[in-house]
């Protein structure tokens, strides 16, 4: 009898201590809450923490799945981010759901392995922009629009500034990038746009992390004199920027930041160098949305959730929403595919994944309608086509400065194939057949 009841207490603490309950899915969060983008990082780990308890709260989860997280911090290092996505796995027992690396440099490092063992890397507005080809690339998704695309949408945006694209001749633009994978990213489609439209760009690199800008502002405002500059920053490089813009009197209102430089923080750091500055965006800032009214009224004003009360509507807060639901409503869809309400694989989610459909009705639903724009994703396009708006910073806030605007896949979609048929030659890779 007393061998029998130890036998059953090892296999009761066996149970208890492994990595997931039958009855939950398991998700992780590997972002940067130490280093010099911290203050980037914890809103985007901790908003997207808050949203998976928050449907805890509100529905049970997910189909009365519970979702249960962890935080890695990756301090913003690939390294880290490799190290995180394997600590992680573990605990999941190898089935993560999916993978957000929350950086570029991170998700060229983590997206082989994790093809390798079925796990979808979703990269919501970062990332490699040649990952749009689903064919090449199975298990990584630049969800809604990738940086080549953005950059189409910022020289549309420039070009209607300037009234008209035709305007565009003859026009010298400053590429101000971060030295690394995510500033690099844009360097050839802005080659291209500047042959098809006759602007003359150049680019500036700034090394990690941002703060020297002293040189490199004296080479843009006095040697190059450029008529617009794009702002290709992180962290506390942003704000750095403006400031040095600001110093060498160069106006803000000639400078367009991309969205990883289209925060609350990245302005308000600036002080009154920031008044009149772009940026582009896709989640909206502000409250004033269903869903985050919500969020107010049922969970964090009962004193749940990490998000302070200071950073609800931030930019970074409801992008976070905005990358949590779409793995969720990727969950959802799974489950309904596989017809089971169970934790479900990397595997199901990327099928699901494929054909995830941000309508007008799953916004309505989800009480995001004008938090994200419409888009769908599909075996051979992993981006989803969605649109990009542009806000403009004045008297302490982002106020809307455009409608949408649509991206140029006429330029975009043939660098995407062409790139990924370059990477499928070199790794021997076979691609898919979407139909």
């Amino acid at each position: 009898m007393g061998l029998r009841r130890l036998v059953l207490g090892l296999a009761a603490a066996v149970f208890l201590s492994g990595p997931v309950c039958a009855a939950e899915q398991f998700i992780p969060i590997a972002a940067y809450w130490t280093g010099p983008y911290a203050v980037g990082g914890s809103a985007l780990g901790d908003g997207m923490a808050d949203y998976y308890e928050f449907l805890n709260v509100r529905d049970g989860g997910i189909n009365g799945v519970k979702l249960t997280y962890e935080k890695c911090d990756t301090a913003y290092r690939a390294d880290r981010v490799v190290e995180c996505y394997e600590r992680l796995k573990k605990k999941a027992a190898g089935a993560l759901p999916f993978f957000h690396p929350l950086s570029t440099d991170g998700a060229y490092a983590v997206f082989e392995r994790a093809e390798k063992e079925q796990i979808p890397v979703i990269t919501m507005g970062y990332g490699r922009s040649d990952a749009s080809d689903g064919r090449v690339f199975p298990y990584l998704f630049p969800a809604l629009t990738n940086f080549w695309s953005q950059s189409t949408a910022i020289i549309r945006f420039i070009g209607e500034r300037a009234g008209g694209m035709d305007r565009l001749q003859g026009l010298k633009i400053a590429n101000l990038r971060h030295d690394s994978a995510y500033g690099k990213e844009t360097t050839p489609i802005l080659e291209e746009q500047a042959r098809k439209f006759g602007f003359e760009i150049r680019s500036f690199s700034v090394p990690h992390p941002g703060l020297d800008q002293k040189a490199v502002w004296l080479q843009i405002a006095r040697q190059f004199q450029p008529d617009y500059v794009i702002l290709r920053g992180w962290g506390v490089m942003n704000p750095t920027a403006l400031r040095e813009a600001a110093r060498v009197q160069y106006p803000a209102d000639r400078i367009v930041g991309v969205w990883w430089s289209g925060s609350e923080d990245d302005a308000r750091s600036a002080g009154e160098a920031a008044e009149g500055y772009y940026a582009a965006g896709f989640p909206a800032a502000g409250t004033g949305f269903p869903l985050i009214q919500e969020m107010i009224e049922t969970f964090y004003s009962k004193g749940l959730g990490t998000v302070t009360k200071e950073r609800l509507g931030t930019i970074y807060v409801n992008r976070a929403y905005a990358m949590a639901m779409i793995g969720t409503e990727a969950i959802r869809d799974a489950m309904a595919m596989v017809g089971e309400n169970r934790p479900v694989t990397g595997a199901e989610v990327q099928a699901a994944l494929e054909q995830l459909t941000f309508d007008k009705a799953r916004l309505e639903r989800l009480g995001a309608a004008g938090l994200l724009p419409e888009f769908s994703i599909t075996c051979k396009d992993h981006e989803g086509g969605a649109p990009v708006r542009f806000m403009q910073w004045r008297d302490g806030a982002w106020q809307s400065a455009s409608g949408w605007i649509e991206t140029d896949q006429t330029i975009v979609r043939p660098m995407v194939e062409a790139s990924a048929a370059a990477w499928a030659k070199e790794k021997e890779i076979t691609p898919r057949d979407c139909g």
